[in-house]
């Protein structure tokens, strides 16, 4: 039986994918149906309670899709991998679910990156966000500095927008324009979908006390080539038969 739709129809052509890899990023509105949205709210719930009582080595939120069915089903679903091909092209790997809810009062993370390949330009590996409800840009948001990426270095860090503009910033400019980079605060309304290179220096704002909870949940694939350090695959989960999943959970 055909899994309902997950996403909206939606434009990823040309144009789209030259944003994505000037800017490193690349946000698509509103683009989770609502059913979508509903189970993804019940399934990060359940996460989030697990949460609570982790078990170490094997946490729910870094190995979501291991604690959930939904999310589980997702990882195979034809237009997460139509979508993850149309980026990464035919040869992908599963990488990680992680869940990336932030309550009321979250202090958010600071400036950070992600590598992967960094001496091989040739090997992608692509972070897909579902924003279920959504952000503004001073309260769970989403913040990038668009073209970091292309200098893919995985170790960016800087504890505040400040602390980032006097360091590694300082001076930079985009690779391909020329243009200093910049700071961008993202926001997102219900249902949006964020892609986002690992390299891309990201950050997120704190979440407002009296608001409620930022439910988001993140995918990662790749192109296989190296050892990944962001790969939170249980061997027994890499065994699993995920009907779809056939040729996804193996590391090369």
């Amino acid at each position: 039986m055909p899994q309902p739709p997950i996403f909206h129809d939606y434009t990823f052509g040309e144009q789209e994918r030259k944003t994505l890899d000037s800017d490193g990023h690349f946000v698509f509105p509103g683009l989770l149906t609502s059913d979508t949205q509903e189970k993804l709210t019940n399934s990060l719930s359940h996460i989030l309670e697990l949460s609570h009582t982790p078990k170490q080595g094997h946490e729910p939120n870094r190995f979501s899709a291991e604690y959930d069915s939904y999310l589980e089903s997702l990882i195979p679903h034809p237009q997460m991998l139509e979508l993850a091909r149309k980026v990464l092209g035919e040869d992908i790997r599963y990488d990680h679910c992680v869940s990336l809810n932030r309550p009321g009062g979250n202090r958010g993370i600071g400036w950070h990156s992600h590598g992967y390949g960094d001496n091989n330009p040739s090997l992608g590996f692509v972070r897909i966000f579902f924003y279920v409800n959504g952000f503004e840009p001073d309260d769970g948001g989403l913040k990038a500095v668009p073209g970091s990426h292309l200098y893919r270095e995985s170790k960016i860090q800087a504890r505040t927008d400040e602390d980032l503009r006097e360091g590694w910033l300082a001076g930079k400019t985009h690779p391909e324009t020329g243009e200093p980079l910049e700071i961008e605060a993202l926001s997102a309304p219900p249902g949006t979908v964020a892609l986002m290179w690992t390299h891309a220096a990201h950050a997120v704002s704190e979440r407002k006390p009296d608001s409620s909870t930022r439910w988001c949940v993140v995918y990662a694939y790749r192109n296989p080539g190296e050892p990944s350090g962001a790969r939170w695959i249980t061997p027994e989960f890499e065994k699993k038969p995920i009907l779809g999943a056939e040729g996804l959970m193996s590391l090369y």
